[in-house]
């Protein structure tokens, strides 16, 4: 079985030796033990530590989460440990992690509150190793904290290319619903918020099953309830009618109650918990999978999803094989193994024509309806429109538990939030793109949904990986403070380049100088004038020898730092130079004669008197004055914003066009992704568009009531300059700005951002530089 298998000897054990009361407790009483015992003034016991020489980082309070249980106890790191102490030591008196072995960490939502945190020490990111609750979110951000800074890789938690793999069939659809349950924070070790996926299949009568009709596919467009017409009637004449806050439905799709309806037959232990030590009603189990689709179509108050084991490869969960006393139903047969459909001529057979069911075109066309409804923006404003409006409490931010003084009142608030199931969070606040094209037939030749689909070379990883300085400088970009500031030119300042140790800052100006400044003497070094008209940008040749500028006055300069004189002039274009790019000994430079024009340049030496040499490799032809350009990492696109708003997505290795997309009114600003699957481009509309590189597609659009004039990104996450001083921190996948930092008294007009990504210096309007820090 997919996720109960990996913790079931342990946690069988648990309730073996665990008073058996526990199983007769309600579940009110036994939350209010567990949510209340954190008053309890014990610490950690210091002699559980591995090692005498550990040193200890941070020790607090927490809860172990298992399915239904949450254990209290102590947390503590140290510098090579994660340690949980339970109070009642169990399942065993530590629970003891070495961080060397932690693959990924996720922050989690534990009872609508962002309190959970979940250890993972595999790359299967469906059984953690260790869930935590902590009772306050500080001290789970510092627990994150300390053990992101010990990994060295570490997951993205969101990421905006992750749909656009499943759209382009990088990833199987059951690999993709898992990905976004992980990501709402559904996880095997809540029973409130466990992985739900949907029906897929309508046909539970007939002997054959045709995946190529579409009549045997459920209309995933809309929510359970809404399938049957009568049964929708009824459920929106009740919601008419009823009083402010109203809900169409009385029941969830998801909870604690459902899962183990699915798992009663593995799991048995947990539903003995859930019900006082008591199975359901037999005639209420799961003993047919028609039925149970019956009750879901035509109930008033059913309207319970699947649950990924029915897309597994394990069909335990379908098979009395504990041999249990399920009961006897009103027509006398007992309760043993779950009755299947005609067309399913084994356990094995239903679950592999299920799969191939969920990886089929049909259900490939229309899943991203289903993921609107469950994960996306139908959650939202849409909700009602599209009937998909649950109970208030159900929702994040439905109620605030830390205003409730009560403690009873508070119990059995949470008891509420946990026993009736919880809405995953919203993932898109627009309508989730529709797949392109599958790139295969079924998935029934592959035994493992955890394997890609994709077999050519080069495949897309479904895990985008990033140096854990850089994911966690961008978790907390939002946390970013001005550090100092420096009034240093006439004019606005057009380009930053900072050397390698990251002493000395140059930036170019509209005032036509170069200045090299110290950020160890906060003074001047050196003011350079080359030109008489603005420079336009400007970047550090390697090893900080060479400072190259490009200006209005149609020319790009080489300054030799070293010697301090004007090494070359590259005397390229018929109109002002708009931008430059340098990668490799190749130098890019973009025009307002409508050109951008890629050369080979061999580099001057050292002495500084051997003048550099110029081939002209390629010249792409634009329309009209081409105002920004950008390089991916491999140095093999190239992408253009022109004047008129028109972004161009460039094959270097050929010099030709891949993609035209008019976007905007002017392009401001414009760069891929660091994996070069997107490009996010900026505009004087106030707009950010992030268009998909393969396929010139857009596929997120945002607005700002200004423009946005530089930016940097991660792929996910956006720190952008307003035209009015503000630099804005954007959520991709959420479609939303998430914080406003005051910064210039102008526009801001470059931005730039060291390799670890932890310092920040921008450029403005207002003459001056500023430098910026991110505060953990």
């Amino acid at each position: 079985m997919v996720f109960i298998r990996k913790k079931q000897e342990q946690l069988l054990q648990l309730y073996s030796k665990v008073r058996f009361s526990l199983l007769l407790l309600n579940l009110e009483e036994y939350y209010f033990e567990q949510h209340t015992a954190h008053h309890i003034q014990i610490s950690f016991d210091k002699n559980r530590f591995q090692s005498v020489s550990e040193k200890l980082y941070m020790e607090c309070k927490a809860e172990m989460v298992t399915p239904l249980v949450t254990n209290p106890g102590h947390v503590c790191i140290t510098d090579n440990n994660l340690y949980f102490q339970p109070l009642n030591e169990y399942p065993k008196p530590v629970v003891q992690i070495t961080l060397q072995d932690v693959h990924h960490i996720y922050k989690r939502r534990h009872g609508l509150m962002p309190l959970g945190l979940e250890v993972f020490c595999t790359e299967d990111d469906l059984c953690s190793d260790i869930y935590l609750k902590f009772y306050d979110s500080q001290d789970r951000d510092d627990l994150y904290f300390y053990i992101a800074t010990y990994l060295e890789h570490h997951v993205t938690e969101c990421t905006v290319e992750s749909y656009t793999l499943q759209q382009r069939g990088h990833l199987s659809n059951y690999q993709y619903l898992l990905h976004l349950n992980n990501l709402a924070d559904y996880s095997c070790n809540d029973l409130s918020q466990y992985p739900m996926f949907p029906w897929i299949i309508s046909n539970y009568c007939s002997s054959e099953l045709d995946l190529s009709n579409p009549g045997n596919f459920r209309d995933l467009s809309k929510p359970l309830g809404a399938l049957n017409k009568e049964n929708l009637e009824r459920l929106l004449t009740h919601y008419q009618e009823m009083p402010e806050p109203k809900f169409m439905y009385g029941s969830h799709y998801s909870s604690p109650g459902y899962v183990l309806f699915y798992l009663v037959r593995i799991a048995p232990e947990y539903v003995l918990c859930l019900q006082n030590g008591r199975f359901d009603n037999a005639d209420r189990m799961l003993n047919s999978i028609a039925e149970t689709w019956k009750n879901c179509l035509d109930g008033a108050t059913d309207f319970k999803e699947l649950i990924p084991e029915f897309y597994g490869d394990d069909v335990s969960f379908l098979v009395n094989s504990l041999k249990l006393d399920l009961g006897k139903r009103q027509g006398g047969q007992m309760v043993d193994d779950v009755e299947l459909p005609p067309w399913a001529r084994s356990p094995e057979d239903f679950l592999q024509k299920s799969k191939d069911a969920l990886e089929s075109n049909d259900v490939s066309e229309h899943l991203h309806e289903w993921i609107d409804l469950i994960f996306g923006y139908t959650k939202g404003s849409e909700a009602v429109g599209a009937h998909n409006v649950f109970r208030p409490l159900t929702y994040e931010g439905g109620i605030d538990l830390n205003s409730i003084e009560d403690p009873d009142e508070k119990v059995a608030m949470l008891t509420q939030i946990l026993e009736f199931g919880q809405t995953p969070k919203q993932l898109f606040v627009t309508p989730h793109p529709r797949r392109i094209t599958p790139k295969f037939k079924s998935f029934s030749q592959t035994s493992s949904h955890n394997a890609s689909i994709a077999d050519s070379p080069g495949e897309e990883s479904f895990e985008d990986l990033t140096e854990e300085s850089k994911t966690l400088a961008w978790n907390n970009i939002t946390k970013l403070q001005l550090h100092e500031q420096h009034k240093i030119h006439k004019e606005a300042i057009t380009g930053i380049a900072v050397s390698c140790n990251g002493s000395s800052v140059f930036t170019a100006s509209q005032d036509s100088t170069l200045k090299m400044f110290s950020k160890q003497s906060k003074m001047l070094q050196r003011i350079i004038s080359f030109s008489n008209m603005a420079l336009s940008s400007c970047s550090l040749l390697s090893e900080d020898a060479t400072f190259i500028s490009s200006s209005w006055d149609n020319n790009v300069y080489f300054y030799s730092i070293a010697f301090g004189r004007l090494q070359d002039t590259l005397m390229g274009h018929d109109d002002a130079v708009s931008k430059i790019c340098w990668h490799d000994n190749r130098l890019y430079s973009a025009s307002w004669d409508s050109t951008v024009k890629v050369w080979s340049s061999v580099p001057a030496e050292m002495t500084g008197t051997k003048r550099h040499q110029f081939d002209i490799l390629a010249e792409l032809e634009h329309d009209v004055s081409v105002d920004t350009i950008n390089i991916n990492a491999a140095s093999t696109l190239l992408v253009s914003g022109t004047k008129e708003g028109t972004v161009h997505i460039w094959d270097l290795t050929t010099a030709t066009v891949l993609h035209q997309f008019p976007c905007h009114s002017t392009v401001c600003d414009t760069a891929f992704s660091p994996d070069s699957r997107h490009v996010l481009s900026t505009g004087e509309d106030g707009c950010l568009n992030v268009i998909d590189v393969q396929t010139g597609m857009l596929i997120s659009s945002m607005t700002s009531d200004e423009p946005q004039r530089c930016f940097i990104w991660d792929g996910n996450t956006v720190l952008s300059g307003s035209q009015s001083g503000e630099l804005l921190v954007w959520d991709l996948l959420r479609g939303k700005i998430t914080e406003r930092i005051q910064g210039h008294a102008g526009a801001v007009t470059c931005i730039w951002m060291n390799e670890q990504c932890s310092s920040i210096i921008t450029g403005g309007e207002d003459r001056q530089i500023m430098f910026w820090k991110l505060q953990y």
